[in-house]
C-alpha cells in the first residue's frame, strides 16, 4: 500500500497556465521526490491595459512517501 501526500503550490509565468504548472512542478521537485501527479485547482491572470501579463495557477501536487 502506498502512502500519498498532497501539497498545494502557488506558481506564475508571463508564457502561459501551462508553463506556470511546469513551474510548478520543477520547483517542487527540488525538494520534494516520488511526485505522481499535478491538479490544476484554480488559474487566474493579471491585466494591465488591454494586455495579460502574468498566468497564475494555484495547484495540488501529490507525491509519495517512501
Amino acid at each position: 500500500m502506498a502512502v500519498l501526500k498532497v501539497i498545494e503550490i502557488l506558481a506564475n509565468s508571463d508564457k502561459s497556465w501551462e508553463d506556470a504548472t511546469r513551474k510548478a512542478v520543477k520547483e517542487a521537485s527540488k525538494s520534494v521526490k516520488h511526485i505522481k501527479s499535478v491538479f490544476v485547482q484554480s488559474q487566474s491572470a493579471v491585466v494591465e491595459g488591454a494586455d495579460v501579463t502574468e498566468f497564475r495557477v494555484n495547484v495540488k501536487i501529490t507525491f509519495e512517501v517512501k
